[in-house]
């Protein structure tokens, strides 16, 4: 196991470089400046060019990249552009939020995608498992942005149940408050992997009722009971690790457009402010951040899978 998460890390740093220097030049390359923010239009071309010369922008791509990795070496992330704070301090604050959300959103999936799965399999052909599919294909089909607005509009605006936006009341500090706010964004980011999960879950679980092994247990004496808790449940969600760890993309990235539309102040509401504003040591610093959280998330749904299947121990 411990050579398994030294190759996955090993793995890893040719990644995080490669995703840095395409990030960098992506930003670089892609329209706009932000210098723009930090003039006037009684500006002249020389204040201009100062500004460019302190931020650093006068140098070609290579000087600039190199700066930057040697600071990031040195656990320097910079200055914002916009309000002039030290980046990581912003992250460290706003990362709590979003790994709080991702993780309600993944155990969520997870529960109520395998609950659905299990039911939809037991139920074959019946009334339950046609709806369960047809909800599970509208899950999959349904944009997660569109989901969001319309819970906007008839949960908060319609119907006022529940707030529409932040993470908090103002002057509220309740656990009751925090759960009313994260409600919608938790469903939003979640209804995606539910549906792929629960699809999942069901198509593995019909497999294995119709393997030999099950026809065997049953025809030793065991109860049916017996042999879909102790064998058919096991075999058909052990993949379900990899499944979770696959996801973990969609649940970043979803995370960043579901925090814009709720106003939850985590780290994808962050990079959005700063996409809108150019705040180039700032889209790099959530950038990286989310990279590091995929492939954290990776390695320990690898790490899960060896410890559940001594098989991938061996293979490692």
């Amino acid at each position: 196991m411990f050579n398994l998460i030294l190759k996955r890390i090993a793995q890893a740093i040719p990644m995080i470089i490669v995703i840095s220097i395409v990030s960098f030049m992506l930003i670089r390359i892609a329209p706009g400046d932000p210098v723009t923010a930090h003039i006037s239009p009684e500006s002249s071309i020389e204040d201009i060019e100062k500004i460019r010369e302190n931020m650093g922008l006068n140098d070609n791509y290579l000087v600039q990249y190199t700066r930057w990795s040697k600071s990031i070496l040195k656990g320097d992330f910079g200055y914002s552009y916009s309000n002039h704070r030290p980046v990581l301090k912003q992250i460290t604050e706003r990362i709590p939020a979003t790994l709080g959300l991702m993780a309600s959103a993944m155990i969520l999936s997870i529960v109520l995608g395998t609950i659905i799965g299990l039911v939809s399999a037991m139920n074959k052909g019946g009334i339950f498992d046609r709806i369960f599919v047809l909800l599970s294909y509208v899950g999959i089909s349904i944009p997660s942005f569109w989901f969001g607005m319309m819970l906007i509009h008839l949960v908060s605006l319609k119907f006022n149940l529940l707030p529409s936006i932040g993470m908090r009341t103002i002057g509220v500090n309740t656990f009751s408050d925090l759960l009313r706010h994260a409600i919608m964004p938790i469903l939003t980011l979640s209804i995606s992997d539910t549906a792929v999960i629960s699809r999942y879950v069901r198509t593995r679980t019909i497999e294995q009722i119709d393997e030999d092994y099950v026809m065997t247990e049953i025809a030793q004496g065991a109860s049916k009971k017996e042999v879909f808790f102790k064998s058919i449940l096991k075999n058909s969600l052990l993949p379900l690790i990899t499944i979770v760890g696959m996801s973990l993309p969609s649940l970043v990235s979803g995370a960043f457009i579901t925090e814009s539309i709720f106003g939850w102040p985590g780290l994808g509401q962050l990079g959005m402010n700063a996409i809108f504003s150019y705040d180039y040591p700032m889209i790099m610093a959530t950038t990286m951040f989310a990279s590091l959280l995929l492939i954290l998330g990776n390695l320990i749904s690898d790490i899960l899978y060896g410890l559940v299947d001594p098989r991938i121990k061996e293979l490692n």
